[in-house]
């Protein structure tokens, strides 16, 4: 059975930084691409970032790219989104994803307010 737990999200200024986590079994994360979504309430799912098996290519949505880094650790089956420089528009619920079934955890509520 596919498991993502997301976890380290938070309530963080603008300007701020968080670094989510998200924590995968059930299947060979090494092989997996892999990829972060966001959703605010009422709206649909966002795209943030992909990363590739082996984190050596990432690709990032406009709004967040220079600001924002995904990364893992196939060796802990863990995927990590390095979030900078946040702005009030980043407040959503982030989610992991397993791109080729395209499940996901239960996300985890990141929200960048004064």
């Amino acid at each position: 059975e596919v498991q993502l737990v997301e976890s380290g999200g938070g309530l963080v200024q603008p300007g701020g930084s968080l670094r989510l986590s998200c924590a995968a079994s059930g299947f060979t994360f090494a092989w997996t691409r892999m990829t972060w979504v966001r959703q605010a309430p009422g709206k649909g799912l966002e795209w943030v970032a992909t990363i590739n098996p082996g984190g050596t290519y990432t690709t990032y949505a406009d709004s967040v790219k220079g600001r924002f880094t995904a990364s893992r650790d196939n060796a802990k089956n863990a995927l990590y989104l390095q979030m900078n420089s946040l702005k009030p528009e980043d407040t959503d619920v982030y989610f992991c994803v397993k791109f080729d079934t395209n499940e996901k955890g239960q996300g985890t509520q990141v929200t960048v307010s004064s």
